[in-house]
């Protein structure tokens, strides 16, 4: 059985078709304090394939769901984030380093210097090593650098350990080491002058093949991640006692006895599955935040969540969908926000203030009037009876925005998260 996945693991590597967007949402502090009120928390996102979140049988149109873009839900909790993904499928630790070498030199790269070969694999290879000079600035202004990379580099241990004597995999794994820590090294080393300030969390490699496959090629693969788990950790103690901040996630040991249901080795395929990226984002969530939050997903069809500076909206007065766009009553947005509202009778019109910020909202107005500017509506604040009371109901991006707030959805998890 582990002569058929050897088989199949062998070509993963070079079939890859991959997309995502190279700027996107984003992130929050690294193993700190809260987002401070309107300041924005970046992370960028380098790496291999894990980094991109791919999946088998995806390709330029997928909308990808890795861990990454999990940690861009969790960073909301905490407040106004952004992220910057620039994970390449099928990069090795060389190419890493050939990046961001070029990146710290403000050059650009073309795909056969970054990695020979690796734009078959990830098309959008090209791109992101033309524009290596503008990702320098994204790099300085980071909060935070997530690295995921060494798996294309161990494959080969994949593919010959069952033939490989207790000397030689002791030799092969020696040699692969002294390629990762070398390049590694050089990797933070660049980042660190690039970003002195930036935390650095870097993933050690999980084992992918399961113990059903061959148990004694199980045992050696387990030790050999094992291993490289000590080196990564070996590598960033290094830095740590020169002054970089920097951790490891340790998402291996969260694979060990789940392959199976944690990747895609049943299809040969190395790559996680929803629950093994789901399995990653805890693991980076803990190291960055201390603590992962798992919240459910909302129905299709029934209002969003709403996640307001990091706690959720509960109140008897339920949001309510419609036109597709999400209402509240209005005096929970208020106290949810800590803002002030005033009611006029004789207009029917709440004045909502928070700090410099106005909005006026008219029961009925195609218009809301945010800072004495008015701004259309396609559904206007309404009257909602709940119980035996009329609630007001407004819509809560034009509200929540107007008073300066970030408003983000999250469409996989049907949450609006609202920051200062």
């Amino acid at each position: 059985m582990f002569k058929q996945w050897k088989k199949g693991l062998a070509a993963v590597t070079g079939t890859l078709t991959l997309a995502v967007a190279l700027v996107g949402p984003g992130v929050a502090p690294a193993y700190a304090d809260e987002v401070t009120a309107k300041d924005t928390y970046h992370i960028v996102a380098l790496g291999d394939s894990l980094t991109v979140g791919y999946e088998p049988g995806m390709d330029l149109k997928s909308k990808l769901y890795g861990f990454v873009d999990r940690l861009y839900e969790q960073g909301l909790f905490h407040g106004r984030t952004e992220i910057t993904n620039l994970g390449i499928g099928g990069l090795k630790t060389d190419g890493l380093n050939h990046y961001v070498k070029a990146v710290l030199d403000e050059r650009p790269i073309t795909a056969e210097e970054l990695q020979p070969g690796l734009s078959g694999i990830d098309p959008r290879t090209k791109q992101i090593g033309a524009e290596a000079a503008k990702a320098k600035p994204i790099i300085a202004g980071a909060d935070l650098i997530t690295i995921t990379i060494g798996g294309n580099d161990m494959m080969s241990l994949v593919s010959t350990v069952e033939t490989l004597s207790d000397e030689q995999l002791k030799a092969k794994m020696q040699e692969l080491f002294k390629i990762y820590t070398d390049n590694v090294s050089s990797v933070i080393t660049n980042l660190h002058a690039i970003n002195p300030d930036a935390a650095i969390v870097v993933a050690d490699q999980y084992n992918p093949v399961p113990k059903v496959a061959d148990e004694v090629a199980y045992a050696k693969l387990l030790a050999a991640s094992g291993e490289f788990t000590k080196l990564v950790e070996g590598v960033a103690d290094s830095f740590a006692t020169q002054g970089v901040n920097i951790k490891v996630a340790h998402v291996a040991k969260k694979f060990v006895g789940s392959e199976l249901t944690m990747t895609h080795i049943l299809k040969d395929d190395i790559h996680p599955n929803q629950y093994g990226y789901e399995t990653m984002a805890g693991v980076f969530a803990e190291t960055i935040w201390g603590s992962y939050k798992n919240p459910a997903v909302q129905e299709q069809g029934q209002p969003m969540r709403i996640i307001v500076k990091g706690q959720e909206l509960n109140t008897p007065y339920k949001p309510i969908l419609r036109d597709n766009l999400n209402y509240v009553a209005i005096q929970d947005i208020v106290d949810a926000v800590g803002a002030t509202t005033t009611w006029e009778n004789k207009t029917s019109s709440a004045t909502i203030t928070f700090g410099d910020q106005t909005v006026v909202v008219k029961i009925g107005a195609k218009t809301v009037q945010v800072n004495g500017t008015a701004v259309p509506i396609d559904t206007p604040a309404f009257l909602q009876k709940v119980g035996k009371e009329d609630k007001t109901y407004v819509p809560l991006a034009v509200i929540a925005s107007g008073l300066g707030f970030d408003v983000q959805y999250s469409t996989k998890l049907r949450t609006a998260f609202i920051n200062l």
